[in-house]
């Protein structure tokens, strides 16, 4: 077998190893922070309504969720090819028969493996607050119902549906997944831009610019293409703006988690698509331009 073949095995040692490396960074030191934001959120403000508890909760896990990962992924993603040349790791590695693509590729999914870890045990930890938080929302909402005499089976049964759908649902994991899609994108950006940036600074601002860009392609398409222009320069300039920056507004999805509304499954299915799409054609990109990278 040639040793310049494609090679799962290389590439999973190469992501493991590349998981260890971040550990040792202290990346995943934002798990305890998180965790104490949740169950701070979690029993703060009890004098609001039941509704609003449980808002709250969401809107802060979410919002903490959505931070480490846009942090991890382009701050790890920054730092992995400068670290690797700095410590001379990048050419004991090529050194050996392990073409570039799989260098690159083993980096990123070493890189979605720590933030999908990530993302996985802070979503345990948010489900966990969000389900006690809503047995003692419904309990307290319940006994409220017996003091003013109100609590007939329809009030507690039309109380517990709507508790239950403001509460702990599939829903919520579908937030977390548009989340990790999102981070996907935007460490394989952060990828493609470290193979030709000058430093590790200039990486992390160009991938945070362009991160903040694509979360207001609505908000540029709106502005800059209007109604009354041509109809296929419109497709025209919005099919670019989408190839310049990522449409990270696909993603969006949160606010409707937050407010109890079902993500459809065709939803879903755009937001794996798109993600797909976006990082196959950032990492195509990063090939070329690692090949051509002197090192």
């Amino acid at each position: 077998m040639n040793s310049n073949s494609f090679s799962p095995a290389r590439i999973w040692t190469l992501a493991t190893a590349t998981v260890t490396q971040l550990v040792r960074m202290k990346i995943m030191a934002f798990l305890v922070v998180f965790c104490v934001i949740v169950v701070a959120a979690g029993f703060a403000f009890p004098v609001m309504n039941p509704e609003q508890q449980l808002k709250l909760l969401k809107d802060v896990s979410f919002g903490a969720l959505q931070i480490f990962s846009v942090v991890i992924a382009i701050v790890s993603t920054a730092l992995l090819l400068p670290r690797d040349l700095e410590d001379r790791t990048l050419y004991t590695i090529l050194s050996k028969p392990v073409p570039r693509y799989e260098y690159l590729l083993g980096k990123l999914i070493g890189v979605l493996l720590l933030i999908g870890a990530g993302l996985f045990l802070m979503d345990i930890a948010f489900s966990a607050v969000l389900w006690l938080r809503q047995s003692l929302v419904l309990a307290q909402s319940v006994g409220a119902l017996k003091q003013e005499g109100v609590a007939t089976p329809e009030a507690i049964a039309q109380l517990t549906e709507f508790v239950g759908k403001q509460g702990l649902t599939w829903n919520i994991h579908l937030g977390v997944l548009a989340i990790f899609l999102k981070a996907s994108i935007i460490a394989a950006l952060s990828l493609m831009i470290s193979c030709f940036a000058s430093s590790t600074l200039f990486t992390v601002v160009i991938s945070l610019l362009v991160t903040i860009i694509g979360h207001g392609q609505g908000l540029i398409r709106e502005y800059f293409f209007s109604e009354g222009m041509n109809q296929i320069m419109k497709k025209l300039g919005s099919a670019v703006l989408a190839i310049l920056t990522p449409d990270l507004g696909i993603f969006d999805v949160l606010d409707n988690v937050i407010n109890g509304e079902i993500v459809s499954a065709i939803s879903a299915g755009v937001m794996i698509g798109t993600a797909a799409i976006y990082v196959t054609g950032y990492v195509l990109v990063s090939h070329l331009l690692f090949v051509e990278k002197e090192l």
